[in-house]
């Protein structure tokens, strides 16, 4: 039997040796023990990174990086990288999200044709999701993950993600709408009317399915019937009596509507007489 030269052994251990150098500089000089045989099999890298991610994080992440370095082409690559990726993403802070981000970009750009792919796309878009404020507030989360969930459906129509890509869509947009609704309504109560019509009026064509389209529509009539725009006010606050009876806002329309056709049926001022 041959006695393996220290060149050969050397380099069997290099991986080894990289990834117990990791293990002590990124895991405050925790060390673990991985035999040659261990450190060749991308098998039982990517299994020991799975086993150890819940309880250390950091630890797995350098073990499923090693199966990635060392085999980029492995079935099991494909499956640390992913695993990465959702790592960084059930930490859920802002900072884990974008790196979750990134990383399940890289996927898809490493394995486009991957049936994860889809999958992939579904959490790049939840990552903005997760982070979206409150309407009232910087809404750019909102845009980037409603983008990002239309890329699903566009990407993989008939993936399992595309349904709920769809209903995701649905809160998006009821978000934004309500967004630009609430600023519209500032417009409003500061007597800038026009704004607030030029901001209703996007809402109007943009988000047709808007659960509140009863203010939207209050709104527009009101900004109308406040610059006594009387004829583009009426089907508006009609709107709102017919298809919302139940809303609070109704009432109010009927109100508007009353004296609309009061103004319309008034005889028109007696003209002054000048004395001479």
């Amino acid at each position: 039997m041959k006695t393996p030269s220290p060149k050969r052994t050397l380099a069997a251990l290099v991986p080894v040796l990289t990834l117990l150098l990791g293990l002590a500089t990124a895991c405050h000089k925790k060390t673990v023990q991985l035999t040659p045989d261990l450190a060749s099999s991308d098998e039982a890298l990517y299994k020991l990174g799975e086993s150890t991610v819940k309880r250390d994080t950091e630890k797995a992440l350098l073990y499923l990086r090693q199966v990635i370095d060392s085999f980029p082409k492995s079935f099991y690559a494909q499956r640390a990288k992913l695993l990465i990726a959702d790592a960084y993403y059930k930490k859920g802070d802002e900072s884990s999200m974008i790196l979750a981000s990134a990383e399940y970009r890289e996927f898809i750009r490493s394995y486009p044709y991957s049936p994860s792919a889809a999958y992939a796309q579904y959490q790049i878009a939840m990552t903005f999701y997760k982070k979206m404020l409150k309407p009232g507030r910087d809404p750019s989360k909102t845009i980037q993950a409603l983008t990002e969930f239309k890329k699903v459906i566009a990407d993989y129509p008939a993936s399992d993600q595309a349904k709920a890509a769809q209903e995701n869509i649905k809160k998006c947009e009821e978000r934004l709408a309500s967004h630009s609704t609430e600023i519209a309504i500032n417009y409003y109560k500061r007597r800038g009317y026009r704004a607030t019509i030029s901001r209703l009026t996007e809402v109007m064509n943009t988000y047709p399915a808007y659960s509140g389209m009863d203010k939207v529509y209050f709104y527009l009539g009101d900004s109308y019937f406040q610059m006594k725009q009387y004829d583009q006010a009426s089907p508006f606050f009609s709107r709102v009596v017919t298809d919302y009876s139940g809303r609070k806002t109704a009432k109010t329309a009927g109100q508007r509507l009353a004296e609309i056709e009061r103004l319309k049926t008034a005889p028109p001022p007696a003209a002054k007489v000048k004395k001479s």
